[in-house]
């Protein structure tokens, strides 16, 4: 299974700003930090704030903050929310493409639906406080903009 980078990107947002301290990051300096471009971080971050896991101010002395919601937030839960509900694979077909011809006794589907709620389950228990416990930590706070 494979996150989408809105996934990969709020994960990395949370991690940024748990070990951020005192200081409070702009959403721009997170994309800059981030290599990612500041639109696709402005959506992750409007996304974290709606759900309560951060705080976003303006103006002088803004910046970004994590919520004590997002330091125990279940990083499972936090995947859930993102990638959606929706089966690894697409058996129903688009509108470019026909509905696979297994389907009304198709077994994978199934099975590729519990392995995708175990890999969310081993997520469940796992915080974003859990995940920025050293080294990760004081590797994240040593990540500065690319040239």
């Amino acid at each position: 299974m494979r996150l989408l980078r809105s996934t990969d990107l709020a994960l990395r947002v949370l991690m940024r700003l748990a070990v951020a301290g005192d200081s409070h990051p702009t959403t721009r300096d997170v994309a800059a930090a981030m290599d990612v471009p500041y639109t696709h971080a402005a959506k992750v971050v409007a996304e974290l704030q709606r759900m309560g896991l951060l705080t976003a101010r303006r103006g002088r002395g803004g910046g970004l903050a994590l919520t004590e919601e997002g330091r125990t937030a279940s990083v499972g839960a936090l995947v859930r929310s993102f990638e959606g509900e929706g089966d690894v694979v697409d058996c129903e077909g688009t509108a470019s493409s026909s509905p696979c011809p297994l389907s009304p006794a198709c077994r994978l589907r199934g099975a590729l639906r519990r392995a995708q709620e175990a890999f969310f389950a081993s997520l469940d228990p796992v915080t974003v406080a859990d995940i920025v416990a050293s080294p990760t930590g004081p590797l994240l706070l040593g990540i500065s903009p690319r040239p």
